[in-house]
């Protein structure tokens, strides 16, 4: 609105305006001439990165054990990685890694679960446990002088897990819970429906979390066997940080776990996730206002020879340092608060997936754009000065990673985990900046493919059904929410069963009817 118009000013005025107005207008035309373009400001100089000395053993059980040396906080941190997460889950029992890994510090076969807490707080420490796609992991962090103490409270924790039954129960509730809140979630269901449509039947499809009813059918002995199988020392890696030498640390682990014997961990036969193709799944929600929207392929694993070309490529489309997607959909159009998109690798293989949400009329532009801008990356050439900022966030950020002993503990244990070689790490810069423009466009001529992207539209599908076909989008698969199955091939529960004689109720809508393909 001009200040002219709120002002109101009586007609009488008007002329007095006018002339006002015609005697700025050489000064404004000066001012706008003379007035210095302004640039966003370039990244300060980036920090060098001195990564702390460090040492690799293994056991003469095959457990695998690095120390990194320190000394700049009187405190140890211990990070053990067990090579088995939820991918590793049995068939028809998603969610079971990750109640398992909820009971490791839920007791063990010395210590009940509130013993545990009281051994780790009176010494002013801390502990966590948790479940990756390809790993379960166990953080205990003390200070120097109580580095014994934490040493043999993880060793009690892998090796002696309790799963007493009343535990179990109680971590079930739990995990019931939180997947009937979850389920509700337009951002949650977005999350597992995509990687579900990415995956396919791969075991990094399934929900990691289980669902309700593959979580009601875990028992202790489902637990108990998947502990056996791959709880073993040569199917773990260990990672101490912090104020130590390497003799003390590693005295330590040959007296706690010296004596874990090594089992043989069976090989995995699972099946290759599906070639990227095109396929869109609306999931209704009528009572929702947006939509949220998720929009990707299948990627490439971590140990990829192309991951660091590509991790650029995908920032440049999404990612901190340079965002089209944020610029087009927020600053430009303001379609969404905000946009990402990530590039998730995995041990065997991984996923390109755009992240957004937006007012349910706005879904089909919204779709529109995020196709083309993948479109783009693949036929137009980033710009140098793009492809300078994403590299400038990476290597700016880099050294802020390293800063504590977890935090180098988790560096040092995900480049052993993938099989990276250590010295990576001191060398993380200078790769990063090698990367040239000429890298990015192989990597996404060869990877990204905008004519088979996965669409999950999680929302009110009446407000914006009708606009998919006008944005290349005609063909979809609308499911109700309360139907949804990740379990399922189609995305849906099994129709009840229909009494004798009863006519059987037919879904209006499976494959958009009339549509033509794209």
């Amino acid at each position: 609105m001009s200040k002219i118009r709120r002002a109101g000013l009586p007609l009488r005025h008007a002329g007095a305006v006018v002339l006002a107005a015609s005697l700025l207008v050489p000064l404004a035309a000066a001012q706008v001439r003379n007035w210095p373009s302004a640039s966003p400001p370039r990244p300060l100089p980036a920090r060098d990165v001195t990564f702390p000395p460090y040492r690799l053993e293994t056991l003469s059980n095959g457990m695998t054990v690095v120390v990194v040396i320190h000394n700049e906080q009187p405190a140890v941190s211990l990070r053990m990685i067990v090579k088995a997460g939820t991918a590793e889950d049995p068939a028809g029992k998603p969610g079971l890694a990750a109640m398992l890994a909820s009971l490791l510090d839920q007791g063990t076969t010395t210590r009940k679960a509130q013993e545990v807490a009281d051994t780790i707080d009176s010494v002013g420490g801390s502990l966590e446990t948790g479940v990756g796609r390809d790993l379960i992991f166990t953080d205990v962090r003390v200070m120097k002088d109580s580095f014994g103490l934490g040493m043999a409270l993880l060793a009690d924790l892998i090796r002696n897990a309790a799963f007493a039954p009343e535990e179990i129960e109680r971590q079930r509730q739990q995990i019931l819970s939180g997947l009937a809140v979850s389920g509700q979630d337009p951002e949650y269901v977005a999350n597992v429906a995509f990687d579900r449509l990415v995956y396919g039947f791969n075991p990094y499809g399934y929900p990691g979390n289980g669902t309700p009813d593959s979580v009601a059918t875990i028992t202790r002995d489902d637990l108990v066997a998947y502990h056996r199988r791959y709880f073993a020392p040569n199917n773990s890696l260990l990672a101490v940080v912090g104020d130590i030498t390497a003799e003390e640390a590693l005295a330590a682990v040959e007296c706690e776990f010296g004596d874990w014997a090594r089992r043989e961990i069976p090989a995995e036969n699972v099946p290759d996730p599906p070639q990227p193709t095109r396929r869109v799944i609306v999931l209704d929600k009528p009572d929702a206002v947006q939509t949220e929207i998720r929009v990707g392929q299948l990627g490439i694993p971590r140990k990829h020879a192309d991951y660091t070309a590509l991790d650029l490529a995908i920032r440049i489309l999404g990612g901190e340092g340079a965002n089209r997607l944020h610029r087009i959909l927020r600053t430009e159009r303001g379609l969404t608060y905000g946009a990402s998109a990530d590039m998730e690798t995995l041990k065997r293989s991984g996923q390109i997936v755009v992240k957004t949400n937006t007012r349910s009329a706005a879904t089909g532009e919204v779709l529109r754009l995020i196709a083309d801008e993948f479109s783009r990356l693949r036929r137009e050439r980033v710009d140098e000065r793009e492809l300078a900022d994403a590299k400038a966030y990476l290597t700016g950020n880099f050294p802020l990673t390293l800063e504590t002993p977890d935090d180098i503990a988790t560096h040092v244990l995900n480049h052993l985990f993938y099989d990276l070689p250590l010295d990576e790490l001191e060398t993380y810069r200078q790769r990063v900046n090698a990367v040239t423009v000429g890298d990015v466009a192989r990597v996404t001529w060869d990877y990204v493919k905008p004519d088979r992207l996965s669409v999950v539209l999680v929302g009110n599908a009446a407000a914006f059904a009708d606009e998919l076909r006008g944005v290349g989008f005609g063909r979809y698969e609308k499911i109700a929410l309360a139907d949804l199955d990740l379990l399922a091939a189609d995305f849906r529960k099994p129709a009840p069963r229909q009494a004798p004689g009863q006519k059987r109720h037919q879904d209006p809508v499976r494959i958009s009817p009339g549509r033509a393909p794209d």
